[in-house]
């Protein structure tokens, strides 16, 4: 997609788009997702998530095959090793949290699936159930992150790679002979791979910090301690409240985002009450790091500007 195409392509839409952050973060409305796209509406949409690399449409009523359908329309839908699915339907995710059933690990910030060769590219989420209060997702822009890191810090960190894991899901499996086994076995599925901390956006070129804590285990060639200092001070960005957008759910609201250039953490902040969630997610390719590519646009990113010098 080229620079020229993504504003023609999203002030000419058959939809209304209201952006709701200066990077990040966009609702979409006067749109049906439950039925089919044409291509000129699906490009127009395309064009709408690489701009604002997280949207979100209200009161979407569909049934699950209809949401398999419209995730398929970006791509071919992974099936998550580890998280439930729906009977008859593996590439859908059912995230139901309850008194019963507290969350693993999704109140930690992650890009999905790093600890694969191809981690995830979008992301496709509908609420079913909201709590009484709390639950929210907040997003976090890592191509903002990584433009607003100084020059020197940029320059150390372009071109490592870092290690990733599912140790996050390693917990799911029993500490006994036969949740050992089928652990193993699952680590011989998964690999550990490796991903470079700064990628490539595939379609803008942009560059985006691509490290995190839920899956990012060490970067490569320094010691323990050298890698720790550097992924504690990178794992700050997505803490950065002019980078993020955050959205409260409401029954039938659907958010997508682009795993290439966004992290995300789910609030815990209303156990014991029920959240109930379905995610179709697409398949994505090798993360890449191409010193030659250009940004086909000027990277978006946040001024923090300040009436005196050295506050920050």
């Amino acid at each position: 997609m080229q620079a020229e195409d993504i504003k023609p392509l999203i002030s000419n839409a058959p939809f209304t788009v209201t952006p709701v952050g200066p990077t990040i973060g966009a609702e979409v409305s006067n749109i049906n997702l439950a039925e089919p796209l044409d291509q000129a509406t699906f490009d127009a949409l395309y064009a709408t998530l690489m701009e604002y690399k997280v949207i979100y449409f209200r009161d979407q009523k569909m049934t699950a095959d209809q949401q398999v359908a419209f995730g398929k329309r970006f791509g071919e839908l992974e099936v998550h090793p580890f998280r439930p699915d729906l009977p008859d339907i593996p590439e859908m995710v059912v995230l139901d949290n309850h008194k019963d059933n507290p969350v693993l690990s999704t109140d930690i910030w992650h890009a999905d699936t790093t600890f694969r060769e191809g981690p995830t590219r979008f992301s496709i989420l509908r609420c079913m159930i909201k709590p009484e209060f709390g639950g929210d997702t907040l997003w976090a822009d890592m191509v903002s992150a990584y433009e607003c890191l100084s020059k020197p810090v940029q320059e150390m960190i372009t071109g490592l790679e870092a290690l990733h894991d599912f140790k996050n899901f390693s917990l799911l499996y029993a500490d006994d002979d036969e949740g050992q086994q089928k652990l193993l076995k699952m680590r011989k599925l998964y690999p550990r791979p490796t991903h470079p901390v700064v990628r490539t956006h595939p379609d803008t070129g942009e560059r985006v910090l691509y490290v995190n804590p839920q899956f990012t285990v060490r970067i490569l060639g320094m010691s323990v301690k050298e890698s720790d200092a550097i992924l504690n001070l990178l794992y700050e960005q997505s803490k950065t409240p002019e980078y993020q957008f955050r959205l409260q759910w409401e029954p039938d609201t659907l958010c997508m985002w682009d795993n290439a250039s966004v992290q995300h953490y789910a609030s815990n902040d209303y156990w014991p009450h029920r959240r109930r969630m379905e995610r179709v997610a697409v398949m994505g390719e090798k993360p890449y790091f191409d010193p030659d590519t250009k940004p086909v646009r000027d990277p978006k990113s946040v001024t923090r500007a300040h009436a005196y010098e050295g506050l920050h």
